[in-house]
């Protein structure tokens, strides 16, 4: 065994050269090609949503260069620290078998790679994909890995330069960590003032061409509950592209007599949109105000909910309670945004938080100032981003002495803090992704099987979190990166294939792509179905007259696409 020559710290070459051919020659090293291996084969293990071949080589080539990234590192700790290295000769020798091996691993998970997606895909009832995937999933994941080595050469290029200026005024090892200092600042400047910001704007300019076409076949609906038309607060203009599919859409009428076979009056929608008032105190006041207009606190339900970043309602929500109360419902919603969720999480989080607060406070305020008697039974709703801004909506303190009457959140994010807590101190033995909360008479948990089964009764004032198994945007948590999550324990969600297993720092990765760029089909990941949402809403608001066969006939009603 041999120890590597001390580096005399005090004679280094003014260029700083000698730390850049330490990382060459390190590269060089057996480890770091393990390293990536393993990371590359990991990342080709089945997740929660199946993955596009592009999406998944992308994965792949980034989990592949942090891992020699890592490994590189490692070896130059080793160094660091002066531990004995092989000799010449042994080095070669492991080389030789690290290669071999790590060609094996690599092959081999490639092979499966197609197998193991596949698992996922028949788990959501999908068709098997085909043709040459592991051999594109390979080629882009050798692209990716290069553009990250191009990037990474580029950065220690910049580092050269600015050690070796610093190398004129500083000590060594103090122009080092300054020139390491100033290059993640200049790179960091680069992507987020250049790129990011860049591309950002470049969203936002399409996201608002989009908010603002009008369809050419999408006309006011005529007498919609009054909720548009001559005599409306609301220009129809000004509701955006989602807040005119939301009041144009959905039930009729018409819709609810023909299968309930007698006279029903339509449901109403009250649709504030981001162009109708500039504030979203002003926006809350305008709903508030259209809401009275129309008669929305005439009806027997209310449903305050608020949208997604895009202003989207997903209408397998609204549709399924309008029928289960036989159009004595209203519902009010107003814009904050139109950017899609994520990208409104990164840039316009507190306005959705602070249009949801405004609304919730209006639309209560007045609620609470009516008759116990006589005022419609009131209910929060939200999606995704919209079921994390209508859990920031209210004060528990601030309605504890007269309450709405329950939430149904579907699909709540990770970061909801409601949420969070009831899982955290989920009862023993109820799993992570359909758990149990204290005795249920507050909280509780649903998915496509229904709701968890608790012995009490439900209370007067009722939380329920609709969530699936398999989302993504539910169940990411970025201490997978270095535990286990609890919800991939036995015994797993119904959608979750029992080919997934964890890995440090890669599955985190995995999931994180299957939340920006998953998809699924009606019924798994993010996206609930209508029958769902039936279940849940049952359970939650108790509609009369509905029995087992009764709400078979709804099912197979938005089984068939009548309302999608």
């Amino acid at each position: 065994m041999s120890t590597p020559a001390e580096a005399d710290t005090n004679h280094q070459s003014p260029s700083g050269s000698d730390c850049p051919g330490i990382l060459r020659r390190y590269s060089s090293w057996p480890f770091p090609v393990v390293m990536a291996s393993i990371f590359f084969a990991a990342s080709l293990a089945p997740s929660l949503l199946p993955r596009p071949t592009a999406v998944q080589g992308l994965l792949s080539g980034l989990s592949l260069a942090l891992g020699y990234g890592l490994g590189v590192l490692g070896v130059w700790l080793w160094h660091y620290l002066q531990i004995p290295t092989a000799s010449a000769g042994w080095q070669r020798r492991i080389g030789k078998i690290s290669a071999v091996a790590c060609g094996l691993i690599i092959l081999t998970f490639l092979w499966k790679s197609s197998t193991w997606q596949n698992s996922v895909r028949e788990l959501m009832g999908m068709e098997p994909s085909a043709g040459a995937r592991p051999l594109l999933l390979a080629l882009l994941a050798g692209l990716t890995f290069g553009l990250l080595l191009l990037a990474a050469r580029l950065f220690r290029r910049v580092f050269r330069l600015f050690v070796s200026f610093l190398h004129r005024f500083l000590p060594p090892r103090v122009s080092y960590l300054a020139g390491l200092a100033v290059t993640i600042l200049v790179f960091w400047t680069a992507i987020n003032g250049v790129l990011l910001r860049s591309a950002l704007r470049v969203a936002d300019r399409s996201f608002q061409q989009l908010d603002a076409l009008i369809e050419p076949d999408m006309d006011p609906p005529p007498q919609f509950g009054g909720a548009i038309g001559s005599r409306s607060l609301v220009e129809w203009k000004d509701l955006g592209r989602q807040g005119r599919l939301f009041v144009s859409s959905g039930p009729t009428a018409d819709d609810l007599s023909a299968f309930f076979g007698t006279p029903t009056p339509a449901p109403l929608r009250i649709y504030v949109g981001l162009h109708s008032a500039s504030t979203a105190d002003e926006r809350a006041d305008l709903a508030l105000r259209e809401l009275i207009r129309a008669g929305g606190f005439e009806r027997s339900i209310l449903v305050l909910a608020t949208p997604t970043g895009t202003g989207w309602i997903d209408p397998g929500a609204l549709d399924t309670v309008e029928y289960l109360h036989r159009g004595d419902i209203a519902s009010v919603a107003a814009q904050y945004s139109y950017l899609n969720s994520p990208l409104a999480l990164l840039t316009e989080a507190a306005y959705g938080a602070e249009m949801a607060e405004a609304m919730f406070a209006r639309i209560y305020g007045y609620w609470r100032s009516l008759p116990r008697d006589s005022r419609p039974r009131l209910f929060l709703h939200g999606l995704s981003l919209g079921a994390f801004n209508s859990d920031l909506s209210f004060n528990l303190f601030d309605i504890i002495d007269d309450p709405f009457d329950g939430a149904l959140w579907s699909g709540p994010p990770y970061r909801t803090e409601t949420w969070r807590k009831a899982t955290a101190q989920r009862n023993p033995g109820s799993p992570a992704w359909l758990p149990t909360f204290r005795d249920g008479s507050v909280v509780r948990f649903a998915n496509q099987q229904g709701l968890q089964k608790v012995d009490s009764d439900w209370g007067h004032f009722r939380l329920v979190f609709l969530q699936h198994a398999s989302d993504p945007i539910t169940f990411f948590d970025p201490a997978m990166m270095w535990r286990e999550p609890s919800w991939m324990q036995s015994p797993r969600g119904p959608d979750v294939t029992p080919d997934l297993r964890w890995f440090p720092v890669v599955t985190s990765l995995q999931v994180a792509a299957d939340m920006i760029v998953g998809t699924a089909p009606t019924g798994f990941g993010h996206e609930m179905a209508p029958a769902d949402y039936i279940e849940a809403w049952v359970a939650l608001t108790e509609p009369e007259g509905w029995g087992i066969h009764e709400l078979q006939r709804l099912r197979e009603h938005f089984h068939h696409g009548v309302h999608p």
